[in-house]
């Protein structure tokens, strides 16, 4: 990490702590030892990275999530703070904001591009080296009101893309992998109001933020275990990759949205 990287993120990171703590909302906090478990886990120190993945709900998830972690996370090496990915069409569209959002640690991504892309490459080289990568796995911001239900009548989480389950598969050592369900951020910045509104905060939203615990360890390894198992004679590597992805993203997707069912219920937030 660089020194202007390490500022940029102590910055923003002591920033959205104040924000948090400073009575303009109010958060609740669940779970957050099984994130700290992971980032001072010894697997750690042989290149085992840590993969958080959540819900998307507005434009300020991140980085205001991540003023609950304690401050001395903030002051040490990039281990302990997240990398992300970010669209290039919202955060990397002139010089000062392209430059602000890489030292965030931020790694650009271009929509459409696939998931053969530089930034998933690189989320996948972090991770072997042992970092954190923290994964939106919609792509995009659907706040609650916006889910479509499943044919039970259960509101239902829009599908992830398929570079969750290319990151996840791809890595030298399976990462630990920690779902996150988070609430309230769709009331601190709901999406489709005018200028200037749309830039502010509201005031007094209730936030929540949850941490489920960690997928077995084997979790991602015995899925593609069992689907090598189950490979067609005509079914070439490539369609076989391409079903192992699918069915570790659609995996990773049910592990969050039955996390959201049981934190908010089957509405999932959508009153």
């Amino acid at each position: 990490m660089t020194l202007r990287s390490a500022a940029t993120v102590s910055i923003i990171g002591l920033t959205c702590k104040a924000f948090l703590n400073s009575g303009l909302c109010k958060i609740s906090v669940n779970g957050l030892q099984h994130l700290s478990q992971a980032l001072e886990n010894a697997h750690r120190e042989h290149d085992r990275g840590i993969v958080t993945i959540s819900n998307h709900i507005s434009t300020l998830d991140d980085p205001v999530t991540w003023g609950i972690l304690p401050v001395k996370y903030y002051l040490r090496s990039s281990r302990f703070t997240r990398w992300t990915l970010g669209a290039s069409d919202i955060m990397f569209t002139n010089r000062v904001f392209s430059s602000f959002f890489r030292h965030g640690q931020v790694l650009e991504t271009f929509r459409g591009k696939g998931i053969y892309q530089p930034a998933v490459e690189n989320a996948i080289e972090k991770l072997n080296q042992g970092c954190w990568v923290h994964l939106f796995g919609e792509g995009k911001v659907n706040q609650p009101d916006t889910y479509q239900k499943d044919e039970n009548g259960l509101a239902t989480l829009p599908r992830f893309k398929w570079g969750v389950g290319r990151i996840l598969s791809s890595t030298a050592h399976p990462p630990i992998v920690i779902p996150m369900w988070i609430t309230g951020f769709d009331k601190l910045m709901p999406e489709g109001r005018a200028f200037p509104f749309k830039y502010f905060p509201r005031i007094g939203a209730r936030l929540s933020v949850t941490f489920g615990g960690p997928l077995p360890l084997d979790h991602i390894q015995s899925i593609q275990s069992r689907v090598s198992s189950e490979r067609q004679p005509e079914e070439t590597q490539i369609e076989l990759d391409a079903r192992m992805r699918t069915e570790i993203t659609t995996a990773v997707h049910q592990a969050i949205l039955d996390l959201g069912r049981r934190v908010s219920g089957p509405s999932l937030g959508n009153l």
